[in-house]
């Protein structure tokens, strides 16, 4: 069965060392778009911090990933928040941590514990879920199926994203795709 792990909803974690104060803030996406929406957003609510790093992963094969640093030393803290992100692991979720300076520098070393710190309690209090990977799938039927084919969608629990009704009945559906063939075979036989 192809499932993987994300969030269920945004989580936050905190790190103070030295005055400086790391905010850790986990949310679920599904798009760089996304991300580049949040991490815009946390960078206009806390436009006094000095830096916002984050690393992200997409995809239930985890083959989209990256990591910034913000202007800190070369990888103290996308690739720490990173992997947390691995070590959870978790796909399709955004940490990014901001950074308010507390006046004393904390090292290359100091600055990778206190961003793997602050992400990792993020995670820590967010809820994490299992899901299960989907297809995206489109069929028509006629009027006299219809009835059949609602009761067969309704029983299997099928997301129906879309119907359009024309001459025939138009579906677009979510299915899971372990489940995809077995249902698709079920719908060409109603």
């Amino acid at each position: 069965m192809a499932s993987y792990k994300t969030i269920a909803k945004e989580s936050e974690g905190f790190y103070k060392e030295k005055g400086s104060k790391f905010y850790a803030f986990a949310v679920p996406v599904s798009s760089e778009d996304e991300i580049k929406a949040f991490i815009a957003q946390k960078r206009k609510e806390h436009h006094q911090a000095v830096h916002v790093c984050s690393a992200f992963r997409l995809g239930a094969e985890h083959k989209v990933y990256r990591a910034s640093d913000d202007g800190e030393p070369s990888n103290s803290a996308g690739p720490p928040i990173l992997g947390q992100i691995q070590a959870f692991e978790l796909t399709d979720v955004l940490i990014a941590v901001v950074r308010y300076y507390g006046g004393t520098n904390l090292g290359v070393g100091g600055l990778i514990a206190a961003y793997r710190t602050a992400a990792k309690e993020a995670l820590e209090n967010a809820q994490i879920l299992v899901k299960e990977e989907t297809e995206s799938y489109e069929f028509s039927c006629t009027y006299a199926q219809m009835p059949g084919v609602m009761t067969f969608l309704k029983k299997e629990k099928v997301e129906i994203l879309a119907t359009t009704m024309d001459l025939k009945c138009h579906f677009s559906l979510t299915l899971i795709k372990s489940k995809a063939q077995a249902i698709k075979a079920q719908l060409y036989n109603l």
